[in-house]
């Protein structure tokens, strides 16, 4: 058993390690000690990483903008848009984090005793709107595309979506790939879904009509404070000692 699994099983028992994201502060950047990143596929911030279509479309930085993080928090993550791009229909661009088997083992998803899940983060971005994001199994066979709405520019908002458990599908238990949580940055119409329900087809991963991140030259997301948790109400986010928080 890994070290992130004995301590989430630790949590179960003392009421902490809530969160089952790691690094959702977006404090630990080891491989890139702050710089900018341009690439197609790869990582920026610890546990974070993002993949496009297309290459050279967008920048991830931790505190891009040197902009002022909401209360309570001193880094994000920053995403820069680096042209006004019209995705093409098989064209796919995001942001994501996958969450280790064995951190969600006990919530029973693909079994009748499926327990919900709330996902909170902060957001800021310079486009105002719906945007998009899923959460979705190992082999992308049970998704979950679900929208949250901006409705201020370059103002930081913090959003909150509590989901059913998945009854259905399979839900690595081990050291595989869990469960996967993803923010859309621009997505074709290959990729085009409906809000709010469990789907079993493939590719259906953003809601129609989500914000296009990079369609629009300088566009700005920013994230953080990243938290799920199990059950129905977002609790105030979990800090964990940096030391721990990096051994995670």
């Amino acid at each position: 058993m890994t070290k992130a699994a004995t301590l989430a099983q630790m949590g179960n028992t003392n009421q902490t390690f809530r969160n089952r994201i790691i690094n959702g502060a977006m404090v630990i950047d080891q491989r890139n000690a702050g710089a900018s990143v341009t690439a197609t596929n790869g990582y920026t911030v610890d546990r974070w990483g993002f993949y496009g279509t297309q290459s050279s479309k967008f920048t991830v930085q931790q505190n891009a903008g040197s902009v002022t993080p909401p209360a309570g928090f001193t880094n994000y993550l920053g995403l820069t848009s680096s042209s006004s791009y019209s995705v093409l229909s098989s064209d796919f661009f995001e942001l994501y984090q996958i969450i280790e088997g064995y951190n969600i083992a006990d919530l029973g998803w693909g079994t009748a005793n499926a327990k919900s899940i709330t996902l909170s983060f902060w957001v800021r971005s310079s486009l105002t709107g719906s945007f998009g994001a899923f959460l979705t199994n190992s082999g992308s066979t049970r998704i979950y595309p679900f929208s949250y709405t901006i409705s201020a520019a370059n103002t930081w908002t913090q959003i909150t979506t509590t989901v059913t458990g998945d009854t259905s599908g399979t839900w690595l238990t081990t050291n595989g790939s869990g469960l996967q949580v993803a923010f859309g940055l621009g997505s074709g119409s290959n990729f085009n879904a409906t809000a709010g329900a469990w789907t079993g087809t493939a590719n259906q991963y953003i809601p129609t009509g989500s914000v296009s991140v990079v369609g629009t030259n300088g566009a700005t997301f920013y994230i953080t404070g990243v938290q799920l948790e199990a059950g129905t109400t977002a609790t105030p986010f979990e800090y964990r000692q940096y030391g721990t928080e990096l051994a995670l």
